[in-house]
């Protein structure tokens, strides 16, 4: 491949992809291109001299095809958590569907998405607007492979690593907070280290790869488990008190009336009922030729004392929506 587009690539699996790409003898030389509405927010990628950041809005269907020219691939990696059912719709829908129209305008034949593990198929059965915004994005991408646009979709767990505002936002909450009221505490996650999940996107633009692939760590975790491990490897563990779903969902309610990005919004506790592990019914990573890292093999080095000063300000940012 020449030139690939990469949707989200400022990001926390952008950053870690476009880091990996030039270690692919396949995709060795390949210009790396990333838009952004805010070209600084990708100062981390500046160094990377295959990497090219510009300023663009992607849900602007005209944009996305001046973006596609002479690509040979484009990654879409934009996700969000938090908002109303019409921003879900906006991020998770339609802009799969100017994407799909813009990769036909352009003469793009190849595109991997990333979604999240607990994605139905059917919409209807999704119970957060996440999960069904997710699903009808899919949707989507289904109907176009059947129209022959080479798709290939990556279904992650939470995501872990150096950067992530999970686990080392629980860190920094820890360091402040003397104990920790947790909604949603037996909510099972199988995490998976950012690396991996580059790695086997990367596999994916590499093979050519259609279909949908799960990407999940070898540890099962309940959300309680995951805190407690956050807290322990920073030096700041702090007991981790589970509150019933009623408490949790006023909890997520106050706390999504706060400034700032929401830390827990009552959609993310729908979404947690749905069990975020891999199914097995699909191909995973080993099937991608990757050995999926395990959580305690990782998280112990990036959530030590010495990035305890970072954490506290990525705390800082989340509230103050500049994160």
């Amino acid at each position: 491949m020449r030139r690939i587009l990469i949707l989200g690539g400022t990001g926390f699996v952008g950053r870690a992809l476009c880091e990996q790409i030039p270690h692919s003898a396949a995709l060795a030389g390949a210009r790396v291109l990333v838009p952004s509405r805010r070209r600084e927010r990708g100062k981390h990628l500046f160094p990377l001299p295959h990497v090219d950041v510009v300023d663009a809005n992607v849900h602007d269907e005209a944009t996305l095809v001046r973006l596609l020219a002479g690509c040979d691939a484009v990654v879409n990696l934009v996700a969000i958590l938090h908002g109303t059912p019409q921003a879900f719709r906006t991020a998770h829908v339609e802009l799969v569907q100017r994407l799909v129209a813009a990769c036909g305008k352009a003469g793009v034949r190849r595109l991997v998405h990333v979604s999240a593990l607990g994605v139905p198929d059917d919409p209807a059965q999704a119970p957060s607007n996440y999960l069904r915004s997710k699903a009808e994005g899919e949707g989507v991408l289904r109907q176009a492979a059947a129209a022959g646009l080479s798709v290939a979709i990556l279904r992650p767990s939470v995501i872990f690593g150096a950067q992530d505002r999970f686990l080392n936002l629980f860190a920094a909450l820890q360091r402040v907070f003397p104990a920790m009221p947790l909604a949603g505490a037996q909510a099972r996650f199988q995490p998976v280290w950012v690396e991996d999940v580059a790695a086997a996107l990367v596999r994916l633009l590499e093979s050519g790869r259609e279909g949908v692939y799960e990407a999940a760590g070898p540890q099962v975790l309940t959300l309680a488990e995951l805190v407690q491990r956050a807290g322990r490897w920073s030096g700041h563990a702090r007991p981790v008190l589970p509150i019933p779903d009623f408490a949790g969902r006023m909890q997520a309610t106050m706390m999504g009336l706060m400034p700032g990005e929401p830390l827990m919004s009552p959609d993310n506790l729908d979404s947690m009922k749905v069990p975020n592990v891999a199914s097995g019914r699909l191909p995973g990573l080993t099937e991608l030729g990757i050995t999926p890292h395990a959580l305690d093999a990782i998280g112990p080095a990036y959530l030590g004392e010495a990035g305890a000063l970072a954490r506290q300000l990525d705390l800082w940012r989340s509230l103050a929506r500049r994160g």
